[in-house]
Protein backbone atom coordinates (compact mmCIF):
# COMPACT_ATOMS: atom_id res chain seq x y z
CA UNK A 1 0.00 0.00 0.00
CA UNK A 2 1.28 3.26 -0.96
CA UNK A 3 1.74 6.12 1.73
CA UNK A 4 -0.57 8.84 1.31
CA UNK A 5 0.40 12.30 1.58
CA UNK A 6 -0.51 15.91 2.86
CA UNK A 7 -0.22 18.84 -0.68
CA UNK A 8 -1.36 21.71 -1.63
CA UNK A 9 -2.36 22.38 -5.34
CA UNK A 10 -2.88 25.81 -6.32
CA UNK A 11 -5.22 25.78 -9.52
CA UNK A 12 -5.20 29.01 -11.81
CA UNK A 13 -7.97 28.95 -14.87
CA UNK A 14 -7.70 31.59 -17.12
CA UNK A 15 -10.07 30.58 -19.79
CA UNK A 16 -13.57 30.16 -18.38
CA UNK A 17 -14.51 27.35 -21.06
CA UNK A 18 -12.50 25.16 -18.94
CA UNK A 19 -14.20 25.46 -15.31
CA UNK A 20 -16.76 23.00 -15.45
CA UNK A 21 -13.72 19.94 -17.18
CA UNK A 22 -11.79 21.17 -13.73
CA UNK A 23 -14.33 21.24 -11.15
CA UNK A 24 -15.20 17.54 -12.91
CA UNK A 25 -11.66 16.41 -12.48
CA UNK A 26 -11.62 17.69 -8.82
CA UNK A 27 -15.19 15.57 -8.19
CA UNK A 28 -13.36 12.45 -9.51
CA UNK A 29 -11.17 13.08 -7.11
CA UNK A 30 -13.36 13.85 -3.86
CA UNK A 31 -12.12 10.89 -1.85
CA UNK A 32 -8.69 12.48 -1.65
CA UNK A 33 -9.60 16.45 -0.87
CA UNK A 34 -9.40 17.59 2.58
CA UNK A 35 -10.64 21.62 2.06
CA UNK A 36 -10.94 23.36 -1.52
CA UNK A 37 -10.72 27.24 -1.31
CA UNK A 38 -11.98 29.19 -4.83
CA UNK A 39 -11.58 32.70 -5.67
CA UNK A 40 -13.32 34.73 -8.77
CA UNK A 41 -11.16 37.42 -9.96
CA UNK A 42 -12.91 38.33 -12.25
CA UNK A 43 -11.67 42.43 -12.99
CA UNK A 44 -8.40 40.52 -13.66
CA UNK A 45 -10.12 37.21 -15.80
CA UNK A 46 -8.41 34.82 -13.46
CA UNK A 47 -10.22 32.38 -10.91
CA UNK A 48 -7.30 30.66 -8.26
CA UNK A 49 -8.66 27.53 -6.48
CA UNK A 50 -6.57 25.78 -3.77
CA UNK A 51 -7.03 22.28 -3.11
CA UNK A 52 -5.21 20.58 -0.39
CA UNK A 53 -4.82 16.82 -0.60
CA UNK A 54 -4.06 13.36 1.64
CA UNK A 55 -3.82 11.37 -1.37
CA UNK A 56 -0.51 8.78 -2.70
CA UNK A 57 2.39 11.00 -4.50
CA UNK A 58 0.68 9.01 -7.96
CA UNK A 59 -3.25 10.41 -7.33
CA UNK A 60 -1.32 13.78 -6.64
CA UNK A 61 0.24 13.49 -9.91
CA UNK A 62 -2.48 12.30 -11.61
CA UNK A 63 -4.64 15.30 -10.56
CA UNK A 64 -1.91 18.07 -11.34
CA UNK A 65 -1.30 16.57 -14.96
CA UNK A 66 -5.16 16.42 -15.78
CA UNK A 67 -5.67 19.88 -14.83
CA UNK A 68 -2.51 20.70 -16.31
CA UNK A 69 -3.93 19.48 -19.95
CA UNK A 70 -6.49 21.88 -20.10
CA UNK A 71 -6.61 25.11 -21.95
CA UNK A 72 -5.89 28.13 -19.73
CA UNK A 73 -5.48 25.89 -16.94
CA UNK A 74 -2.25 25.91 -14.99
CA UNK A 75 -1.67 23.93 -11.61
CA UNK A 76 1.72 23.42 -9.08
CA UNK A 77 2.04 21.15 -6.55
CA UNK A 78 3.40 21.65 -2.94
CA UNK A 79 3.72 18.03 -0.96
CA UNK A 80 4.51 18.41 2.96
CA UNK A 81 7.56 15.74 3.87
Amino acid sequence: MMENKLAVIAITITNTESIERVNAILHDFRDNVLGRMGIPLQDRGVSVISIILDAPQESINSLSGKLGMLDGVNSKVLTAK
